[in-house]
């Protein structure tokens, strides 16, 4: 009796310990591609990364993210991306249960907790963070943020600096995680456990942990650079917020939805049908609840936590920081409704199934997506033949459709010929430098005319010319120049 109650209890951690193995052995076949070239998660091998890369990294400061790559660099060929990987799934699970701890920390039942905590694990708008190289940054930003207001709503002795701790901890795994400097005290205020009063002292302290951050970034020595993609205007903002809306709440295949090659409507709308009724029963139904002190709170939090990426970049990626709050808006739903509702459950075990077909969707693309990286990096290699020390990379511009982590251009997977020092273990290429060119019918004649320029600079060694999945390789030592005129 007493083991029936305790699985009836904690069904979705027992759930998530089961697929915790297979989503690792998943995510470990999943290969670089993109980011996972260029951030510092990387394999890292500088002599003064504390001074260069723990500090400060272009417009990064996110001490968490060298040390995954120096820690690669140990041993790339073993280490990268398994490593990367491991750390990824693990936070995901940390994270799954310290959402059920929070839930049920403030107060809700544990059929909410378990059905919410199921949720946040299986849903497929984690998979662009889960099964990325790259997002140890995001995955563990949210961790401590979490653990933050934990801190924040049971400590007691030493709660504002253990509490303020946390949030930096947050922040320097990824910005946006210092957001809940004000996040904690608003949520805390929607579930009753502070006043109006405390609310306004409390934010006031949020805002000053953001100053004394801010003026951290400002002393630090540094040399900022400002990537065009992150500079805000409406149109990207605009953009941003439907992103986010749709990716954060609606639960459909958005390869087969958006995928102009992988299009198929038909399989997108079953994997859609499938959550209706779930959502109708967690939106539709509980809709008087948008009043609710303890949604609206739930509401702000999720606009404020998804802000940084609103106003700059967002992508299916970045909705990971906010799920916490949609699983939080679940819970509340659940906690509405009579214990162990039939309808939920299986409203719920529908909406399992269709994440469940989406997330295997997800992940075959993004294997294809690394795979093709690889064949990329094994072809410029065996094409270049002896090893050299420095390239210079042309890509004719791939008017080819991408979608987010899952569906990546090839010279994006090919990582603009970086993915070629992972697979000679960085011997060679030493120097690996890029230029992206308009694709057009002179195109390829202007991709020899630079390569031309380049060759007879003396600066590189060899030039690669990538035309979608096509590399053309000029060796300087064995190519007739004038051949290029």
């Amino acid at each position: 009796m007493k083991h029936r109650q305790s699985i009836s209890s904690y069904w979705s951690i027992l759930l998530i310990l089961v697929l915790t193995p297979l989503l690792l052995w998943a995510a470990i076949t999943i290969l670089p591609t993109h980011d996972d070239w260029a951030g510092t998660t990387k394999p890292s091998f500088e002599p003064f990364f504390i001074k260069e890369r723990f500090l400060f990294y272009g417009y990064h400061w996110r001490p968490f993210d060298t040390m995954v790559g120096y820690v690669a660099g140990l041993n790339p060929q073993v280490l990268y991306p398994t490593f990367n990987h491991c750390l990824v799934v693990i936070g995901h699970l940390v994270n799954s249960l310290l959402i059920f701890k929070l839930i049920t920390a403030i107060g809700l039942n544990k059929n909410a907790a378990n059905i919410a905590t199921a949720f946040f694990f299986i849903t497929p708008a984690t998979m662009a963070t889960v099964l990325a190289v790259d997002s140890q940054n995001q995955t563990y930003a949210l961790m401590w943020d979490i653990i933050a207001f934990l801190i924040y709503i049971k400590q007691k002795k030493g709660k504002y600096i253990l509490w303020t701790i946390s949030i930096f901890l947050a922040t320097w795994s990824k910005e946006n995680g210092l957001m809940w400097a004000v996040i904690c005290p608003i949520l805390a205020y929607g579930f009753n456990f502070i006043e109006k009063k405390q609310l306004r002292k409390d934010l006031l302290i949020g805002i000053c942990i953001m100053v004394v951050y801010a003026l951290a970034i400002w002393l630090l020595p540094k040399q900022m650079i400002i990537h065009p993609e992150y500079v805000p205007d409406s149109l990207k903002t605009i953009s941003g917020f439907i992103k986010f809306f749709f990716s954060s709440f609606i639960t459909v295949d958005y390869i087969w939805l958006l995928h102009q090659p992988s299009r198929n409507l038909l399989l997108a709308s079953i994997t859609v049908i499938l959550t209706i009724p779930f959502m109708y029963y967690i939106y539709i139904r509980q809709l008087k609840l948008i009043k609710d002190r303890k949604i609206v709170c739930t509401l702000i939090s999720l606009l404020i936590a998804a802000a940084p990426h609103i106003f700059t970049v967002f992508s299916m990626m970045h909705t990971y920081g906010g799920l916490v709050f949609v699983a939080l808006i679940i819970a509340i739903s659940v906690n509405n409704y009579s214990y162990q509702c039939k309808a939920i459950i299986i409203s719920f075990a529908f909406f399992a199934l269709s994440a469940f077909a989406i997330n295997i969707h997800l992940w075959h693309e993004s294997y294809l997506s690394g795979l093709t990286g690889k064949q990329m990096a094994i072809d410029a290699i065996q094409k270049t033949g002896e090893p050299v020390d420095s390239v210079y990379v042309i890509i004719i511009e791939d008017d080819y459709p991408k979608l987010s982590s899952f569906c990546v251009i090839p010279s994006d997977a090919f990582g603009w010929g970086r993915a070629t020092q992972y697979e000679t273990n960085y011997d060679w290429p030493k120097v690996v430098n890029d230029t992206i060119i308009t694709r057009n019918k002179q195109s390829l004649q202007t991709a020899n005319q630079l390569a031309a320029f380049q060759l007879k600079d003396g600066t590189y060694n060899c030039i690669w010319i990538v035309d979608h999945k096509n590399i053309t390789v000029i060796r300087n030592d064995i190519y007739d120049k004038e051949k290029l005129h």
